[in-house]
């Protein structure tokens, strides 16, 4: 059941090749925080190329609430003027996220170290997540949190008026966790210390610096160390959003297994910290070519050639999984069509995501015919080969949208039609993929599935 008060059921069925272009919509780890930081800086910052996805305007809309004057342009196209470091006013309602982890995580971080107080909610999903992964490292700064139990949404955060810089070991590999120590710690005085034993996607890092931030990393034995010094006047830039690696997973999986598939998709981000899923694929068999390397907005990109593949089933490991933890549910339609098992290891992190990841696509691959193991933190996919996965069911997407995406995906190759119960969770992070797959040719369309 979705956040809306009808859900909005979608239907895949097996299509003929996928040809074309898809050009995907941009990042939404960098859209949110160019917002975020334009907000914090002094000047203008105009951000090109942002994904304008629901979670993404839900995170424009609290950088307003905060102060900052955040304007659309035109399609992609935003300015921000900045309040500085330091410079949030205290909101007058509620800040709601709607569906995003990364935006109320984010947001509680850079301003839990002023002297305001704020309360944050979302829709039935987010409430359901724990926010005190974020909360337990941000009242060591000095801020205190009050939520429901279990550390949940709704939660009011009051920001520490004296804050202390802090030293933190992320216990997990969470970008979030990390981005919002970071910049919880660009109003604290002197050095912010963060220290992540697995490293995760680096975009706060790199745009902190971009913006002007003191900010340094070096490995040690203890891992990763990022250094941040506090309090500094970050300044406006221009942004531009390169396309985003994830939401290049569905055209780029669904390729793969449709027969006879060719498709371009150009532009898309090859974060070395987020390439887990691509890496994985061509182990697997898949045919991609990258071609033009070049760097967008201080990140990687290349543009992709996909072709329909022969795939084989391999074993992930868990020092992967932190660059591809929002691709594991298409991963594990992609490894149905495999020849052999997948295993996918370390993927424990997508239990609290906007659903039980694991659980929701283990659930769901069953209902279409495919043998799925699992345990807290491993999940393996026996292969059926090419064009091998019956499909022919109605699988629940608990509100998240990458578990519509994937079973759409899925469908596209299965013998028989497969619909997810609610298509309308896909709006919060890809609100053009119903358009962009059907240009490709796939067979993708509101409603449940007839016979036949």
């Amino acid at each position: 059941m979705s956040s809306h008060a009808v859900p909005i059921p979608m239907t895949a069925r097996r299509s003929g090749p996928l040809t074309g272009t898809a050009e995907v919509p941009g990042d939404k780890s960098i859209s949110h925080r160019a917002l975020i930081l334009g907000a914090l800086s002094v000047g203008e910052t105009v951000v090109t190329g942002l994904l304008e996805g629901q979670d993404v305007l839900d995170t424009a809309a609290a950088m307003r609430a905060f102060g900052a004057d955040v304007t659309r342009q035109g399609a992609g196209r935003w300015t921000v003027h900045g309040v500085g470091v330091g410079g949030f006013a205290e909101p007058a309602d509620v800040i709601d996220c709607g569906n995003s982890g990364t935006g109320v995580r984010l947001i509680m971080g850079c301003m839990a170290t002023s002297p305001i107080t704020a309360t944050f909610t979302g829709d039935a999903s987010l409430r359901k997540r724990p926010m005190a992964r974020v909360t337990d490292p941000l009242a060591l700064f000095g801020a205190r949190a009050f939520g429901r139990a279990g550390g949940r949404l709704p939660m009011t955060v009051v920001g520490a008026a004296d804050p202390v810089p802090v030293r933190y070991a992320t216990p997990v590999p969470s970008a979030q966790v990390k981005s919002a120590v970071l910049l919880a710690g660009l109003n604290a005085p002197g050095e912010t210390v963060v220290i992540e034993a697995e490293p995760t996607r680096d975009h706060s890092e790199r745009m902190l610096k971009g913006f002007g931030a003191d900010l340094h990393v070096e490995e040690s034995g203890a891992g990763r160390v990022i250094t941040l010094v506090g309090q500094p006047e970050l300044r406006a830039q221009g942004v531009a959003v390169p396309r985003d690696p994830s939401s290049a997973a569905f055209p780029v999986c669904a390729a793969l297994i449709v027969e006879s598939s060719d498709i371009s998709v150009p532009g898309v981000s090859q974060n070395p910290t987020r390439n887990g899923l691509f890496t994985t694929l061509l182990e697997m068999g898949a045919r991609i070519d990258f071609g033009n390397p070049r760097e967008e907005g201080g990140e990687p990109v290349a543009d992709l050639r996909v072709r329909f593949s022969d795939l084989r089933g391999v074993e992930t490991p868990a020092s992967r999984a932190a660059s591809m933890i929002d691709e594991f549910p298409v991963l594990s339609v992609v490894a149905a069509f495999a020849e052999g098992r997948t295993i996918m290891r370390g993927v424990r992190e997508l239990r609290v995501k906007e659903s039980d990841r694991i659980d929701a696509m283990a659930r769901g691959l069953e209902a279409c015919g495919v043998r799925v193991e699992e345990d807290e933190d491993t999940l393996i996919v026996h292969g059926m080969g090419a064009g091998g996965v019956p499909g022919g069911a109605t699988c629940a997407t608990h509100i998240d949208h990458r578990i519509a995406m994937s079973f759409l995906v899925l469908g596209l190759a299965s013998q028989k039609p497969v619909t997810v119960d609610d298509g309308s969770p896909i709006a919060t992070s890809f609100p053009a993929f119903e358009g962009l797959m059907a240009a490709l040719g796939a067979e993708i369309s509101a409603g449940a599935s007839a016979p036949g």
